[in-house]
C-alpha cells in the first residue's frame, strides 16, 4: 500500500519561509518523480514544482520561480519543498504527489496533474498572513 505523507505546513508572515517534507512509503522512491501541487479556497489545483527520479530535471511554476526549490533525499523517501519570501497568495493546501507515467519531470507535466501524478497525499495547510 502506496502512504504519501506531507508535513511542515502551518502559519508564516508575509516574506517569511516554510520547508515542506513529503514522506513516501510503499513504493520504490528513487523510480518516481515527485511533484508539488496546491490549492487555494475557491481555486483549481495547480502544479508548482517537480523533480526528476535522480533529481536532474526540475521546473517550477512561474508564480514561485527564483522563491522555492525541490529536492529530494531517495535515501531517506523523502521530498523538500523549500519556500523562502512567502507571500498571502501563496496560501493554500499543498500536495505532494508521485509521477506514475515516467521518471522525468518536465513544466507540462505541473499543468497535467493527475495525467502524470497517481500517488497523492492529504496535503498540508500553509497560510501566509500580509
Amino acid at each position: 500500500q502506496v502512504q504519501v505523507v506531507e508535513s511542515g505546513g502551518g502559519v508564516v508572515q508575509a516574506g517569511g519561509s516554510l520547508r515542506l517534507s513529503c514522506t513516501v512509503s510503499g513504493l520504490r522512491f528513487d523510480d518516481y518523480a515527485m511533484g508539488w501541487f496546491r490549492q487555494a479556497p475557491g481555486k483549481e489545483r495547480e502544479g508548482v514544482s517537480c523533480i526528476s527520479w535522480r533529481s536532474v530535471s526540475t521546473a517550477y511554476a512561474d508564480s514561485v520561480k527564483g522563491r522555492f526549490t525541490i529536492s529530494r533525499d531517495n535515501a531517506n523517501n523523502t521530498l523538500y519543498l523549500q519556500m523562502n519570501s512567502l507571500k498571502p497568495e501563496d496560501t493554500a493546501i499543498y500536495y505532494c504527489a508521485a509521477n506514475t507515467y515516467y521518471t522525468d519531470c518536465k513544466a507540462y507535466d505541473l499543468r497535467l496533474g493527475r495525467e502524470r501524478f497517481g500517488y497523492w497525499g492529504q496535503g498540508t495547510q500553509v497560510t501566509v498572513s500580509s
